[in-house]
């Protein structure tokens, strides 16, 4: 996480910091959509799908993989890529309850 002190922070946020700052941009965004329809992609077909570079788009996976949203395999020479379920439900329960737990309190601002 570069120059903030990550240790100053609990383990779940810097988990939401890492996984939502993957998620930050439309192009990983269009990646996921596509990935969660397809079930498993080849990395050229995600080119042809965003219109994007083979360099760009390989560099969103690498942020999409670091941060445990998406696995890959090797096929051959190509590289597969699906979401990773286990981690995916690991971070959609993190997320379900850092929402769940704001309680509004209608006088506020």
């Amino acid at each position: 996480m570069g120059l903030t002190k990550t240790e100053n922070f609990t383990e779940r946020q810097n988990q939401l910091a890492l996984m939502l700052k993957a998620l930050a941009h439309p192009a990983r965004i269009a990646i996921i959509d596509h990935l969660i329809r397809a079930n498993e992609c080849i990395t050229g077909d995600l080119v042809d799908v965003l219109g994007l570079s083979q360099a760009t788009t390989s560099q969103h996976l690498r942020e999409l993989k670091e941060a445990g949203l998406i696995k890959g395999k090797i096929d051959g020479n190509a590289m597969n890529y699906c979401i990773d379920q286990a981690k995916w439900k690991k971070y959609a329960a993190t997320l379900n309850t850092f929402f769940a737990e704001v309680k509004f309190d209608e006088s506020c601002c």
